[in-house]
């Protein structure tokens, strides 16, 4: 595993009320949450990204009060052409 180096103020904190095994475990599951938002890569790959397992990941969403259901325009569109 590569560690990454990012550089957080102090003040994050104690405003977050996270030690920094905590934010960087917070920080871990929001990327994770962003990139199976935006499709990059799949469901699997992103818990394991966070830390998680599929389900854990899952209801991480409902904790970070995130959608886990992603809808673009054009796909409902299709689907809905397909429904007779």
């Amino acid at each position: 595993m590569i560690n990454l180096s990012v550089p957080i103020p102090e003040s994050a904190f104690s405003a977050l009320r996270l030690d920094p095994a905590g934010l960087a475990q917070e920080k871990r599951i929001a990327t994770a949450i962003q990139w199976d938002a935006q499709g990059m890569i799949s469901q699997d790959k992103v818990a394991e990204i966070a830390g998680l397992n599929r389900a854990a990941f899952i209801d991480s969403f409902s904790q970070a009060r995130v959608s886990r259901f992603q809808f673009r325009a054009e796909g409902l569109w299709e689907g809905l052409a397909d429904v007779d």
